[in-house]
């Protein structure tokens, strides 16, 4: 049994994916699935995140105003949550 990690709507985590650039896709129109203490500090440090889709990037909007990742929503959902 797989235990899904705590996680937030526009948060992510980081799995043993390759990751994808910032540049690649259509990332930037989505909110992303982030650890909720990796989001909490990269908040506050300025430091990136990586989300389940394999984006990274440092958080500076707010998730509320945009769709969530299919890809993200997907890894999320296959967790025996």
């Amino acid at each position: 049994m797989t235990t899904a990690p705590r996680l937030a709507p526009g948060s992510q985590t980081v799995l043993d994916r390759p990751p994808v650039s910032a540049e690649d896709g259509d990332h930037e129109r989505y909110s992303h699935y982030v650890d909720k203490d990796k989001l909490t500090q990269a908040m506050v440090l300025g430091t990136p995140v990586v989300a389940l889709c394999g984006k990274i990037w440092v958080p500076s909007r707010d998730p509320e105003k945009y769709p969530v990742c299919p890809e993200c929503k997907e890894i999320w959902e296959s967790y025996d949550n």
